[in-house]
């Protein structure tokens, strides 16, 4: 394996085992003196965790901080590295806090590792202390953890499927892997159908609410975690979905962030969501894809899939360098008469592996369309059920579906079954 593929590999082994949540609107300025954090800091203030941050990296150490506060406020967090003694690091922090205003967060990293400096740091109502060297990703989840209250959940886990062309059954190969997370993982699920005018959910699921996502996303001044429950209908102990009215009163000339309050929700509440993308390019889509803690990619075994998919996997990998690549699932595979491109020309045309490849069963597929079922309700053993089910587990980070008795709801999905009941 060649290094970049290494490094690879460690970021998508590192991304399965956690969720760094994306901080919020926040100033941030660094003040470092050795070139190596300093790179790590300014890497870091570009990953898509920090897109809301207004982030500023310079070097002159504890010292210069001191006298940059001098006479100017400081902002939310001030992130320090020192390569000096302790008792010269305190005498700075001790400076800095005479112009500190109330509430600024200050972490800060050292080159020694000395548990007495810490205590006297944590004293002083430093953040945090870290130890040289650091990897942008150490940065950015010690940021991310300044913003998450203690005692809170796990942050969920947003997962955006696309296809890499219309009709590759991206949506219902999303609607199955969402019922494989929900059923085998007893993971509790919310999936979100994003393509408002057109999405399938609904009927993939045989359900017809009265409200939805246009409801979340055309009135963000009523959205909170209240008004998001109502919205939720329940398809099972542990799936909820967010439909689609599939209506055209509207067109859908949505902002870049307009999705925004409504995942920031999402992610609070429940411990996976799946989001539905439809198959076009606005700013809003890709900020769905740049934002998504993993990134699904559903392509057909032929060249305009390829082409595609290649293009969506280079833009993650060039807007998401710290996360673990997109993943790649061939749907539609043996369809009659269609000549098709090998799994193994397709994953190495695209520098990346097949995750899984689903076989085309016109019988299966076709009947849970028409019945408004997933496939597992269809056919509950086969290569097809069980590919859903790997999915689920890569994408969740866990190694085998659970086969037990379902664990109890989650917060989120409970209200909706009282609510039902």
């Amino acid at each position: 394996m060649d290094p970049a593929q290494n490094f690879e590999a460690q970021v998508a082994s590192a991304a399965s085992d956690e969720v760094i949540a994306p901080l919020p609107r926040i100033t941030l300025q660094a003040f470092c003196e050795t070139p190596a954090i300093a790179a790590a800091m300014q890497t870091a203030t570009t990953d898509r965790r920090m897109e809301k941050t207004h982030s500023r990296v310079q070097m002159g150490g504890p010292a210069a901080a001191v006298e940059a506060f001098r006479t100017a406020p400081t902002p939310n967090v001030i992130v320090l590295e020192t390569v000096s003694d302790g008792g010269t690091l305190v005498s700075h922090l001790d400076a800095l806090a005479q112009s500190c205003d109330a509430g600024t967060k200050v972490v800060v990293i050292g080159h020694v590792n000395d548990v007495q400096l810490y205590r006297d740091l944590i004293r002083r109502g430093v953040s945090d202390y870290l130890i040289a060297p650091l990897e942008p990703l150490d940065i950015l989840r010690t940021l991310s953890e300044l913003y998450v209250a203690p005692g809170a959940r796990n942050l969920g886990r947003i997962v955006a499927v696309m296809g890499a062309k219309g009709g590759v059954g991206a949506s219902t190969v999303a609607h199955n892997v969402a019922w494989a997370m929900a059923r085998n993982l007893d993971a509790s699920t919310v999936i979100v159908d994003l393509d408002i005018a057109f999405g399938t959910a609904g009927l993939d699921f045989n359900q017809d609410p009265p409200q939805g996502i246009a409801e979340a996303v055309f009135a963000p001044e009523r959205l909170d975690a209240n008004m998001l429950d109502r919205l939720l209908s329940r398809c099972s102990d542990n799936l909820a979905l967010l439909a689609a009215p599939a209506m055209l009163d509207r067109t859908l000339d949505l902002q870049e962030d307009a999705f925004e309050q409504l995942f920031d929700l999402l992610r609070a509440s429940v411990p996976c969501v799946v989001l539905d993308v439809p198959h076009l390019w606005s700013g809003w889509v890709r900020r769905c894809l740049i934002g998504a803690d993993e990134v699904m990619i559903v392509a057909g075994p032929e060249l305009a899939s390829l082409r595609n998919a290649k293009n969506l996997i280079d833009l993650a990998r060039a807007s998401r360098p710290n996360d673990s690549p997109p993943r790649l699932v061939l749907n539609q595979v043996g369809l009659p008469k269609r000549p098709e491109i090998d799994a193994g020309e397709f994953a190495k045309a695209l520098g990346v592996e097949v995750l899984v490849a689903i076989p085309f069963d016109a019988q299966v597929f076709g009947t849970a369309a028409n019945n408004g079922q997933m496939v597992a309700e269809v056919q509950s053993g086969g290569k097809i059920n069980e590919a859903f089910v790997q999915i689920a587990s890569t994408l969740t980070g866990r190694g085998e579906a659970r086969r037990g008795k379902r664990s109890l709801l989650e917060p989120l999905v409970a209200k909706l079954k009282r609510r039902r009941a």
